[in-house]
């Protein structure tokens, strides 16, 4: 069977069938070309010369091109050695021979004219073959196998597609162990197909339902036949979208939430002809408006994902109102045997699929609590004939009221518009020291009409622009609700603030509701990109992670103690740390955060920031600058062992990386916090131990015990030591992650997405 490479495009013909794509999100039109430089980089042109797509290779001494007789696209060097391959870069299927690796993913397409990746994938983890569908955190469907007799896992598990089999092997006591296969008769699943002469006749893709299934073609037949090789789950109705975003699954058939004998419904279908595409509720969820939420109850109903139980949650009352009190909550299940006594509470913060049960045969209860959010007039129950009275006898009165409201909104619409117009002949005469003024259609057309997205976060979207020749990154904010004369009193404390590892505001644009800042175009994106993905980018040696640190140091001290205003950032994270070229560090965002006045030592305010960087101390909403030293000391631990802080893909014990530091130090086991190490790090253990404390000093409970970013700065250029008892302290600290856990009743920033360049 001939394989055939179109750009960026691996076909098995015979169908023809796609099993690999460079750039599957931006196909290329008629006259497109492909290249290999002359500097060893594989680069697909679209018609108009743009490139679409990059291997990523230029200077790694390519000496040349092939696709082999499996269907890998391979790129070597002059001793034939592999320098890049798109068995490394899977996309959404497995061909004969090829493997997973521990933490590859299949991401399937959204569905067979729509080539963007869909919100489900399945990934290789330490212990097995994992299906999730994305949210925050990700939500598992999927998983084969368990671990056997709690062994302890060493060594990298992968998964490789041979001979007809689907195989997962997991490094086990330093011996492998071939826990499973797609031909094992008790699966059902290969064990009557032989394998045609022709290995690449067969192919395992993951589909935009969810299902990773077999294809192979039949030369008898004439046609492909597909087999499942997540078999093992009960139906359909067990996939996380096959009935989209709050649509029940029974028996194949989907249906939108609804409560017997209450009225109104809270949901409707988002296509009345398309049924599998899920539900909508009528009144979006609103956090300021938490007083009108109230949960939807749903006998007999289960859900895909088991894998988030609250904590110490066993009683059915006490699960609905932690739900009740968290807006990111979006629903929760109550999962118990013959008792409702005891049972074991499921927290949801995005409802995909549910699916009905019939306990006998499930051998298990489950209830659905859904959150909805109600407007105030039927927040409370159906109003009785002497409500309807009531209602009648104040109707008139309430008629001129409400003819009264509109007259003064028209007024005040009448006279903002003058406002907005004085504001307007005030931003003419702006002080010289501010940033340029660019207007909306300016910032439109430099962008191209917003279409070249670098990345989106908490306080609004960012995409590549271009003025004068000159890159530029504008963040378009939302949900900004600042007048003209704030907005700009803030955009002059930012443009003022001039530091080189603090990102530099070069403009700004502020227009009706409009609200943008642009700032210099950083070529190699954040801190995220390099330092979580060492299987897409070589690891940073020692220095440069050194390096890296010491610049974020730099600038967060100019942020606390160097500025006119004490300036609190507030949400340090990786994603917020950009890197230029010469991968110097500069902290972004710092101009959206709380001011705070240099003779004030606390303020108090919404909780805010990131899962995994929240210092202790915002569960008192009694915050300093000392919040982003917290945090600080969260990144430094990530920089050095390439690890998030909060991972849920790990074993329990390893979730959150500060309670892993705390074992590891206590074993004096600190060289295995470090994953991907390289060579120089090894050989400078006593280096990187050091910079640990260092983290540890920054992550102590009490704010006041940690350290000002100028000592920081000092420890890291070697003029002042970490002493002991600090490091004592945080080994008996049994609290510190307790912020990141608990459900608390305030908005808290997801992570941004910001990895590319901006």
């Amino acid at each position: 069977m001939e394989v055939i490479l179109g750009f960026g495009k691996t076909v098995i013909p015979s169908g023809p069938k796609v099993v690999w794509s460079a750039n599957r999100a931006s196909p290329v039109r008629d006259n497109a070309t492909i290249e290999l430089t002359r500097h060893g980089d594989l680069v697909p042109r679209d018609a108009d010369g743009s490139t679409v797509w990059s291997s990523g290779t230029s200077g790694k001494s390519v000496a040349g091109m092939e696709i082999t007789k499996r269907g890998n696209l391979v790129m070597f060097d002059q001793k034939y050695a592999i320098v890049w391959q798109s068995f490394d870069h899977p996309t959404d299927s497995l061909v004969p021979g090829q493997s997973l690796m521990e933490g590859m993913r299949l991401t399937p397409n959204i569905s067979a004219t729509n080539s963007t990746k869909n919100q489900c994938y399945v990934t290789v983890l330490r212990d097995g073959l994992y299906g999730y569908v994305e949210s925050t955190p990700p939500q598992l469907y999927f998983s084969y196998p368990p671990v056997k007799n709690n062994e302890t896992v060493n060594g990298q598990t992968k998964v490789t597609f041979q001979n007809g089999s689907l195989s997962i092997i997991i490094q086990v006591q330093k011996k492998p162990y071939h826990v499973w296969s797609t031909q094992s008769t008790d699966l059902g699943l290969m064990a009557d197909i032989m394998l045609p002469p022709s290995q690449f006749s067969q192919y395992i893709k993951l589909e935009s339902d969810g299902h990773l299934r077999l294809h192979q073609w039949s030369d008898n037949e004439n046609r492909w036949i597909e087999s499942d090789v997540m078999e093992m789950m009960s139906g359909d109705c067990a996939y996380p979208t096959v009935c989209g975003e709050y649509g029940i699954c029974t028996n194949g058939q989907c249906s939108c939430p609804h409560e017997s004998n209450t009225n109104p419904n809270y949901f409707k279908p988002v296509d009345d002809r398309k049924a599998n595409l899920g539900c909508k509720p009528l009144n979006p969820i609103s956090c300021q408006d938490m007083q009108h939420h109230e949960l939807l109850m749903l006998t007999d109903v289960s859900y895909s994902d088991q894998s988030h139980a609250i904590v110490n949650l066993t009683n059915r009352n006490d699960c609905k109102q932690a739900c009740l009190k968290n807006c990111s909550c979006r629903a929760v299940m109550f999962r118990y045997g013959q008792e409702d006594s005891y049972g074991k509470c499921f927290w949801v913060t995005k409802v995909f699929s549910l699916q009905s049960i019939q306990p006998e045969a499930a051998r298990y209860n489950s209830t659905a609590y859904l959150k909805v959010q109600l407007s105030p007039s039927n927040s409370s129950s159906a109003p009785t004939t002497n409500k309807r009275k009531f209602i009648l006898a104040i109707t008139l009165p309430t008629s001129i009221l409400v003819l009264l409201l509109i007259a003064a909104i028209l007024y005040l619409q009448r006279r903002r518009k003058y406002e907005d117009s004085d504001e307007d002949s005030e931003l003419d005469h702006l002080s010289s020291g501010m940033p340029t003024r660019f207007s909306f259609e300016k910032l439109r057309e430099c962008t191209e009409g917003f279409s070249k997205k670098l990345g989106g976060g908490g306080f609004g979207s960012v995409f590549e622009g271009k003025l004068d020749e000159e890159r530029v990154a504008v963040k378009r904010l939302e949900g900004a609700r600042q007048g003209k004369k704030e907005f700009l009193a803030e955009v002059e404390t930012i443009g003022s603030i001039e530091h080189i590892n603090l990102i530099k505001l070069i403009g700004f644009c502020v227009e009706k509701s409009q609200r943008l800042l642009v700032y210099e175009y950083m070529s190699r994106g954040s801190l995220d990109r390099w330092i979580y993905n060492c299987h897409n980018n070589a690891p940073f040696d020692w220095c440069t992670r050194c390096r890296i640190i010491l610049d974020i140091a730099k600038g967060l001290c100019y942020l606390h103690e160097g500025c006119r205003r004490k300036i609190a950032h507030l949400d340090i994270k990786p994603q917020n740390i950009l890197l230029d070229e010469n991968f110097s560090a500069k902290v972004a965002d710092f101009g959206l955060s709380k001011l705070i006045d240099r003779d004030q030592s606390k303020v108090v305010t919404m909780m805010r920031g990131t899962p995994g960087y929240l210092a202790p101390e915002w569960l008192t909403s009694q915050i300093t600058e000392k919040v982003d030293v917290y945090s600080f000391g969260v990144v430094i631990l990530e920089i050095i062992s390439g690890r998030k802080s909060i991972d849920r893909s790990r074993p329990e014990e390893n979730v959150h990386i500060i309670y892993l530091l705390q074992e590891k130090a206590r074993n004096n086991q600190w060289i295995d916090l470090i994953e991907n190490n390289s060579d120089d790090m090894v050989s400078r253990q006593e280096e990187v131990i050091q910079m640990m404390k260092l983290a540890m000093w920054c992550l102590q409970n009490d704010s006041s015990h940690r350290p000002s970013m100028s000592t920081v700065i000092k420890v890291l250029e070697g003029t002042i030591s970490v002493e002991a008892d600090i490091i004592q302290s945080f080994l008996n600290a049994n609290s510190a992650m307790s912020v990141q856990d608990k459900p608390y009743p305030y908005s808290v920033r997801e992570a941004s997405i910001l990895s590319g360049p901006r």
